[in-house]
């Protein structure tokens, strides 16, 4: 058996890791769901909640919670891969500031399922701050603010000056902030294994190690595994980076990883000097990379942007090993924080998380397939998740809500591009984006002369990369 205990310091701060009974043979429910993530966890939960009388099974290839749900930032925070001017420009500004809204909500429910469940995941909602350390920058930071002014929720938001941004944390270079009200820390892997327990509670039944080999779409929908097969009215695809396993959907999301150190529980005394005391989480603005959590053992984990996208897909324990990332993790912890001189890093660890084509997240239900999904977060799925397993939820139990009516249920998935051109268009523009990190870093200015890769991130915004590399098929 593997050593889940491993694979993050989340999942090996998280209680019994012991997998559960896998299936043992074929069987007939109401709805299968496969993934034992938050998407999963989250659209049984409330699949639950709104039909007791459901029958809910998942399918989970390792355990609950091994993947990037027990392994990510642990940033439960409104924030959503479409910016809310790209909503605006497609769905308009109603359809855009009602998927902000319902993100808000998801942060909060969150929380109060965390509480009526009795969750103890950390969950502490102080909110985010992303840092900018470069010039070029801070009017970054107000076109920011201003597309949630055009879309009348400015009041979530505030633009701090060098002075305020010190007085809630002291970043080393730090020269003004944003900050989003929005926005909790949690400890995911207890997250994800408190909520696969509340819905075994609920009536749910969820089968480990067993891995889902392809689905079947149709009047009696199916789940394939070696273990035996899963018929349903309602099957769920909710297994984000990898759903990219299924031949169906090898196109439709790229796996591509991301890493974190952290550090030991640190003393009083460089809490006081960092000045950390509300549990925000903490990011870096544009240039500035990486994502940091205030754990509540007083540890700080720092996320640097440094992920690869593996070719064809393949995902494999080997991706979450990468020395060359953590050491640059450790670095960058380091220049945020100078105070952490002689700190010791105790863990570190990796994991995938899932991209759409065009970054927009899927969270359909097509009825006439049986077939429903919810997917592609772009490293932004803790509390996103969520709100696709509360929009799944309303979509298969047929209600007529202000979730079912938002554009994610109806936006079309769009193919990624055959191999290698995925894997060699996107790892061009995956550098070109870390070379302009350091590039205004260190100079405060964005490159007098971009480099191709550097050109081409400049263009990545979701609505410039579909009208440039529109070549993959829709539905």
């Amino acid at each position: 058996m593997k050593d889940y205990a491993s694979y993050s310091f989340w999942l090996e701060n998280s209680g019994d890791l012991t997998p559960r009974p896998a299936l043992d043979g074929s069987i007939s429910v109401d709805v299968a769901i496969l993934g034992a993530g938050f998407t999963g966890l989250w659209t049984a939960y409330h699949l639950l909640q709104r039909d007791p009388s459901l029958k809910v099974v998942v399918l989970e290839a390792e355990i609950a919670g091994f993947g990037a749900s027990g392994r990510n930032g642990g940033w439960c925070f409104a924030g959503f891969p479409y910016p809310p001017l790209e909503l605006v420009d497609e769905y308009g500004r109603d359809a855009a500031r009602a998927v902000s809204l319902a993100m808000y909500d998801s942060v909060d429910d969150v929380g109060r399922v965390c509480e009526l469940e009795g969750i103890d995941a950390h969950y502490a909602k102080g909110g985010e701050l992303e840092i900018a350390r470069a010039g070029y920058d801070l009017p970054k930071m107000e076109e920011m603010y201003d597309e949630f002014r055009a879309i009348g929720l400015e009041d979530h938001y505030r633009l701090l000056d060098k002075n305020q941004t010190e007085e809630r944390i002291r970043v080393a270079g730090a020269l003004g902030s944003f900050w989003n009200k929005e926005g909790a820390a949690v400890q995911p892997a207890r997250l994800a294994r408190g909520l696969a327990l509340a819905v075994e509670r609920h009536g749910g039944t969820i089968y480990e190690q067993t891995r889902v080999t392809d689905y079947v779409p149709g009047p009696l929908p199916r789940l394939d595994t070696e273990l035996g097969n899963v018929s349903a009215k309602v099957i769920v695809l909710a297994g984000e980076a990898y759903l990219s396993r299924l031949p169906k959907m090898r196109r439709r999301v790229v796996p591509a990883t991301s890493h974190i150190v952290i550090t030991e529980p640190l003393p009083d005394a460089i809490w006081q000097e960092i000045g950390w005391g509300a549990r925000d989480v903490l990011g870096g603005f544009g240039s500035a990379g990486g994502y940091l959590n205030h754990t509540a053992d007083g540890r700080i984990a720092f996320g640097p942007y440094r992920g690869k996208v593996p070719f064809n897909s393949t995902i494999t324990d080997a991706l979450d090993r990468d020395e060359n990332v953590f050491e640059h993790g450790r670095k960058s912890a380091l220049e945020w924080f100078p105070m952490l001189e002689g700190v010791r890093f105790t863990h570190s660890w990796g994991g995938v998380l899932g991209i759409p084509r065009d970054h927009m997240p899927i969270m359909r239900y097509d009825r006439s397939t049986g077939i429903a999904m919810g997917y592609g977060y772009t490293g932004e799925g803790v509390a996103t998740a969520n709100l696709s397993g509360r929009v799944l939820a309303d979509l298969i139990t047929e209600a007529d809500t202000d979730l079912t009516r938002l554009p994610m249920t109806t936006h079309a998935p769009v193919d990624w591009e055959p191999e290698p051109v995925r894997w060699a268009g996107y790892s061009l523009v995956r550098r070109g984006r870390y070379q302009i990190n350091e590039e205004v870093e260190r100079t405060g200015k964005y490159p007098e002369k971009p480099s191709i890769p550097q050109r081409l991130w400049n263009m990545y915004p979701p609505r410039a990369w579909r009208s440039i590399w529109k070549m993959g098929g829709q539905d």
